[in-house]
């Protein structure tokens, strides 16, 4: 409706801008970072280069343009694939397996967007601040799953920090409310657990490190030549996490 409502003028400035992205992606899967050339995008475009700038204001705004985007579209397959693991009632054990292996399906996919994102930095440049909440809302659904958790003595050390990172920084605990809202706020059950806030937080920090290892590693062919699948290998992590946390354990 809103795309039906604009003007030509403004539908025009949307597929160019559209085109100029899906350009400077190719250019991202040829080369990486460093191959992003603005020069050769407007050439290939057929446009000058002050033109070209009528779109994007250089470099790092087409990149910001790039990232947001990629954040915004892993986020949504990962809460599409939440939303399906609760839809078909599976455990928290499977869900978090689900949950795994979209975050893999979309980097195989997208390879040169997630390493754009998770990948080495491209020199000179800084990402805007709201990537961060962007980041936040790929790991979001992680977090209610932890928060249904018993942390062992294995992840107790990153569950006293998570506690003191909430209690320090404000925004980590209104992420935490977003997606697991019946976890903040409640109180440690006895001197030696953590609250479920904290278990989700410090789940979720760790299932990202756990897919950031594992997924890179496949992404960037670090793989080739072993006997192992990518998958079999994230999903003795996420086995080694659940059992970390005791996830679908009933409690002692």
């Amino acid at each position: 409706m809103e795309r039906a409502q604009q003007g030509p003028r403004a539908r025009y400035r949307e597929q160019t801008r559209a085109e100029i992205k899906d350009l400077a992606l190719r250019q991202l899967a040829e080369g990486g970072g460093t191959a992003l050339a603005l020069t050769r995008i407007a050439k290939q475009m057929g446009l000058s280069g002050p033109a070209l700038y009528r779109y994007f204001a250089g470099r790092d705004d087409l990149l910001n343009a790039l990232i947001r985007d990629a954040y915004d579209d892993a986020a949504a397959a990962m809460a599409r694939a939440a939303a399906r693991s609760v839809k078909g009632s599976r455990g928290v054990r499977a869900r978090l397996h689900d949950l795994a292996e979209a975050y893999r399906t979309w980097a195989i996919a997208e390879p040169h967007r997630y390493l754009l994102i998770q990948g080495a930095p491209v020199p000179g440049y800084v990402a805007p601040a709201d990537t961060l909440e962007r980041a936040r809302a790929v790991l979001g659904p992680f977090l209610p799953l932890f928060a249904t958790g018993s942390p062992g003595p294995a992840v107790a050390a990153t569950v006293d920090e998570m506690t003191a990172w909430l209690a320090a920084d404000a925004s980590v605990g209104a992420w935490v409310a977003r997606y697991a809202p019946e976890a903040v706020g409640t109180p440690d059950p006895t001197a030696g657990e953590a609250r479920a806030a904290a278990s989700a937080l410090a789940g979720a920090v760790l299932a990202w490190t756990q897919l950031h290892g594992s997924v890179s590693l496949e992404v960037a062919g670090q793989f080739a030549g072993m006997a192992h699948r990518g998958g079999t290998l994230l999903g003795a992590h996420m086995e080694m996490l659940a059992d970390a946390f005791g996830l679908d354990q009933a409690p002692a």
